[in-house]
């Protein structure tokens, strides 16, 4: 297999490129990632099943949209495919580092959220969140985007699951236009999943670098990666300050986080099982009191 991925990222790079080593590294429960190093180079290359090969192909594609922004660094795709039974992403290895200037990261996360489409709420592709299918189908109304292709999908997938709540589905629907009665959210390039362990930063040309990586890429309401960012551990004050500056959240975000986290803690219900229950059930109350 590593003698295909070595020809391949020689013809995508036009020079000759062997694998010399290859060190695995931690990044996530769903792939297995590491690093591959050989003449004076190195990628950051992830495995699965070869039937995964299409959820590697909309990682490259998110990646390369994001990129073409010019707002924050993220890892440039190299190539994709499938080797000896697996499929392989391969991406530029960033060097991460321990420097940190969270400040940046949120000015930077506030340019590419300002990055915007015509078609509405949505995406061209459908991706994944985690190991789920994530549906991008273009919507013109967020609510109906958002009731519909998050929550009411992760919804069916947790009742499968075992799922249970004292709230009807209905009613936690019934409560979502009540959030935006007063705002209006524009289509936004979003990551999509954004917790702490999709930001860092790396060293480019001796300088510190706000990156994210590992997309699940959709335009929709920026304040969905705003709110990701408070789910599993948060950033500094600074990042928010610095966000805030570039780009001012509206005032019901501090209502509205609890209404978009619930689509990750749903998924997390869905990937990891019933230890998510009975949070999920407690957000679905508290949304539908507000």
């Amino acid at each position: 297999m590593w003698d295909e991925i070595a020809a391949h990222i020689s013809r995508s790079i036009g020079a000759p490129f062997t694998i010399a080593a290859t060190n695995y590294v931690g990044g996530g429960s769903i792939n297995r990632a590491c690093q591959v190093i050989g003449d004076d180079r190195q990628f950051f290359v992830k495995t699965n099943t070869a039937a995964q090969v299409g959820m590697f192909e909309v990682e490259a594609i998110a990646l390369e949209q994001m990129h073409a922004t010019n707002t924050i660094l993220v890892p440039k795709p190299i190539c994709w495919g499938t080797a000896a039974g697996s499929s392989y992403f391969v991406a530029e290895w960033l060097e991460l580092t321990r420097s940190q200037d969270w400040s940046a990261m949120g000015h930077k996360l506030a340019a590419m959220h300002r990055v915007t489409s015509s078609k509405g709420f949505g995406w061209d592709r459908q991706n994944v969140i985690g190991a789920t299918p994530q549906v991008n189908t273009w919507e013109s109304d967020w609510v109906e985007f958002y009731s519909k292709h998050r929550l009411q999908f992760q919804l069916k997938l947790a009742r499968r699951n075992g799922f249970s709540c004292r709230i009807s589905e209905q009613e936690l629907l019934d409560a979502v236009p009540k959030f935006f009665e007063t705002y209006q959210p524009q289509p936004a390039m979003v990551h999509g999943d954004l917790w702490s362990g999709n930001l860092s930063f790396a060293i480019v040309n001796g300088k510190t670098e706000p990156a994210i990586f590992d997309p699940a890429l959709y335009y929709g309401d920026r304040e969905v990666d705003i709110a990701m960012t408070e789910l599993f551990g948060s950033p500094p004050a600074s990042f928010y300050q610095a966000y805030n500056q570039s780009f001012p959240l509206d005032p019901g975000y501090q209502k509205r986080k609890t209404l978009y986290n619930l689509y990750h803690i749903l998924n997390h219900f869905n990937l990891f099982g019933a230890g998510y229950g009975s949070q999920a059930q407690r957000m679905i109350e508290q949304v539908c009191r507000m």
